[in-house]
């Protein structure tokens, strides 16, 4: 009995492997797999590890002080307003190589959320460029007097409120839109300006304030369009010696 228990279990063991196994088939002159399984390369197709960097200056500086690393074509890809990556041309099974990515460190200001008064304000200082609209929702936000904004009417685009000036109130309309310049792609480009709605509100803790993109994120073309700018000026001997082509 013990005997045929062992047999058993053996024959089902034999299944499990034996379904684990990779199996090729061939329809149609097309071989397919029933298991997802890793390609491996020969020696002639060893890849680099990719290099992480935070800076298009260092992006720069890599393909400028190592070309003999490049091969013999290769791509900058902007991928977004916060990334490039630099890639080799096709090559073996026509995949390609990443050499290195460019992530901009940038300060994440949460538009469409509210934030407290003090809050609001040293995040509007923390990420923004200094400008004549961050001045203006800076005086204001800074002054309104708690307990007023709620008393007021609201159109959906404009708001009025009580700011205090020296020991006296006075009524004023909070500004919509307003253009300001976040910091949210690489340092070495000009800051995109977009247009943004300010809003108010009260709360049991005091005045509340945001801040709510109204440009459709066209800004990360003009981001983007900049960073292409800025790489093929930075590299214009390289792009032409070393097959370098730069897409946005």
């Amino acid at each position: 009995m013990l005997d045929g228990l062992k047999e058993a279990l053996q024959y089902i063991n034999g299944l499990k492997e034996d379904s684990m196994a990779p199996k090729i088939l061939e329809i149609r002159g097309k071989t397919y797999c029933n298991k997802d399984m890793k390609r491996y390369y020969g020696e002639e197709a060893d890849f680099a590890s990719e290099l992480s960097v935070n800076t298009l200056t260092a992006l720069v500086d890599y393909i400028k002080g190592k070309p003999e690393e490049l091969r013999e074509t290769m791509i900058l890809h902007i991928v977004s307003p916060m990334r490039v990556a630099l890639y080799s041309g096709l090559i073996y099974e026509r995949n390609r190589e990443q050499l290195m990515r460019a992530s901009a460190i940038v300060n994440e200001f949460k538009f469409d959320s509210y934030y407290d008064q003090e809050r609001f304000l040293i995040e509007l200082q923390a990420n923004f460029l200094d400008t004549p609209d961050l001045h203006t929702i800076m005086q204001v936000s800074g002054n309104i007097k708690s307990g007023t904004t709620a008393n007021y009417s609201d159109d959906g685009t404009t708001q009025k409120t009580t700011i205090k000036s020296g020991v006296e109130f006075q009524d004023v309309i909070v500004p919509n839109p307003v253009k300001l310049r976040p910091y949210r792609t690489f340092m070495e480009i000009e800051q995109p300006e977009s247009s943004y709605v300010f809003r108010v509100k009260d709360s049991e803790r005091g005045p509340s304030f945001k801040l709510v993109e109204a440009d459709g994120g066209l800004w990360k073309n003009a981001a983007m369009k900049r960073i292409k700018e800025y790489l093929e000026y930075e590299l214009s001997d390289q792009l032409e010696t070393h097959h370098i082509t730069v897409i946005a």
